[in-house]
């Protein structure tokens, strides 16, 4: 019963509606046998009504969220949440007990207000005017392969004779970071498209590590592979990608205890990236 939903008496609801009828001065409802029915003017009034509920409910939950200072829920992608958040989340933890960290794993662009998001991890070539953002990561691409395939590398043409494996996931930057840009800023005769495609980056970093292929992996989802031996670059050499990661939020909010907590441990976090930037050579350069 729509009492029931706004936590009131079917009396006092009933009240309610005959104050507003008498302060429109028209009925909004039909009184029926076993039912009620929005009048015209009713009818009229309900979109309106709708929108400044939502707006209320809104604006609501962002009062909350501001006060709440122990819980911060994070959107990323599938692939950054499973390659890099999540391996690290432990740290965050132990060092920072006081704060309940949730995350939404997702390629959907999500809106502050309505999906009860604090801050989203984004990529790509992003506009985010009217937002804070702070750059985290200048993403880039290099040939890796588990130790095994990579004794077999001895020089970058050895590639073409290997199983390559396609992310898919990159296909909407511009332009498109994929093998066949790589062999031709590399100086390589062109090479057909073949071997397995991948619409996550972790799935064809995942087949990578088994051993079956060679994958352009991108820095932010191999780090932690390359830095336990799990996958090696036998030349490093590599190819920039015109797509970044930023941290971003409505303005003011990045003050928030937590959120500025949060905002700090990840730029500290990916600054070890660096470390591997450093000792590339990039193809087009």
């Amino acid at each position: 019963m729509a009492a029931d939903e706004l936590n009131v008496t079917p009396a006092a609801l009933s009240f309610q509606i005959k104050s507003l009828e008498q302060h429109l001065g028209v009925p909004v409802f039909k009184r029926l046998n076993r039912a009620v029915e929005l009048t015209e003017e009713g009818a009229l009034l309900r979109p309106g009504v709708s929108e400044g509920f939502a707006a209320l409910q809104s604006s609501w939950r962002g009062v909350q969220r501001r006060l709440n200072s122990a819980t911060l829920t994070v959107t990323a992608g599938p692939g950054f949440t499973a390659k890099w958040l999540a391996p690290r989340l432990f740290k965050f933890a132990q060092a920072n007990p006081e704060i309940e960290l949730r995350f939404s794993a997702s390629l959907q662009v999500m809106d502050f207000a309505r999906d009860d998001i604090d801050l989203a991890i984004r990529f790509g070539q992003g506009d985010d005017t009217d937002l804070f953002s702070k750059h985290v990561i200048d993403e880039w691409a290099a040939p890796m392969a588990s130790p095994g395939l990579a004794q077999k590398m001895k020089s970058l043409e050895d590639l073409r004779h290997l199983p390559l494996l396609h992310d898919d996931h990159v296909s909407f930057l511009d332009p498109t970071p994929d093998w066949a840009r790589f062999f031709d800023l590399a100086g390589l005769a062109p090479i057909e498209q073949h071997g397995p495609k991948f619409s996550q980056s972790d799935h064809a970093i995942d087949v990578a590590l088994s051993g079956a292929g060679v994958v352009l992996g991108r820095i932010s989802m191999t780090e932690a592979h390359l830095r336990e031996g799990s996958l090696v670059m036998p030349f490093n050499t590599g190819l920039k990608l015109r797509g970044s990661y930023r941290l971003v939020c409505p303005h003011g909010h990045e003050t928030r205890p937590q959120m500025a907590t949060f905002i700090d441990w990840v730029s500290k976090e990916t600054a070890c990236i660096q470390e591997f930037t450093e000792k590339m050579r990039f193809v087009g350069d």
